[in-house]
């Protein structure tokens, strides 16, 4: 196990988030524009071209987002970038 891994762990154990509260909101929102779109991971997933588990990973936070991804994502579920930010 890396140093990132067990950090992230000890992160986890002791409760405390990796992120800040305007980066939870878009984890958050991400999640919210999927399931209001109707689609499930495995079919965004699907339409990237990506496995299931990059989707998963984007959602938990464990998988940071740029800003490109995070259009990508928009624009999929027909949002704008403003629905993602606080």
């Amino acid at each position: 196990m890396g140093y990132a891994s067990l950090g992230y762990i000890i992160f986890i154990i002791m409760g405390k988030s990796l992120y800040s509260k305007e980066y939870e909101f878009v984890l958050e929102q991400l999640k919210s524009a999927r399931i209001e779109a109707g689609l499930t991971q495995k079919d965004v997933a699907e339409r990237f071209g990506k496995p299931q588990s990059y989707i998963s990973k984007c959602e938990s936070g464990e998988r940071r987002l740029d800003v490109v991804e995070l259009n990508k994502f928009a624009k999929l579920y027909k949002k704008s970038l403003s629905f993602f930010i606080k």
